[in-house]
């Protein structure tokens, strides 16, 4: 098996490629082996090269709200008041530090993403 380091975006397109190849290789075949050990090669070079960022806390809130089909209403236990909820989605006032416990334990958001700090909207004076 000649499986080398990827080290630059070239290496990284050739193990996507390889990867693509072997994708349906048959458990326990050393073909399995080497996309096995690829993809833990592949996922090492995208962790140091191309991260993922956490999304700002509304935006996170938006995604839930969309992808489980959750209303403004739905979200009242977690931020407050139909107002109070609408006030933090328009970005007009920040969550609270009762808003993100409610929201990790009710909804099983992540905590850490809900503290980040993000920009709110300024109300003309």
């Amino acid at each position: 098996m000649n499986i080398k380091l990827i080290r630059n975006e070239a290496d990284y397109q050739s193990a996507l490629h390889e990867v693509e190849t072997l994708w349906e290789a048959a458990e326990g075949s050393d073909e399995s082996d080497r996309l096995e050990i690829l993809t833990l090669l592949i996922q090492n070079y995208e962790t140091e090269h191309h991260p993922v960022r956490d999304p700002d806390p509304i935006t996170l809130l938006e995604h839930v709200m969309d992808t489980r089909d959750l209303s403004r209403k739905d979200l009242e236990p977690y931020i407050g008041s139909r107002a109070r909820v609408s006030e933090v989605l328009n970005r007009q006032r920040p969550l609270t530090l009762d808003m993100i416990r409610r929201l990790a334990k009710g909804l099983g958001l992540p905590a850490d993403v809900l503290v980040k700090p993000y920009r709110l909207k300024h109300k003309a004076a």
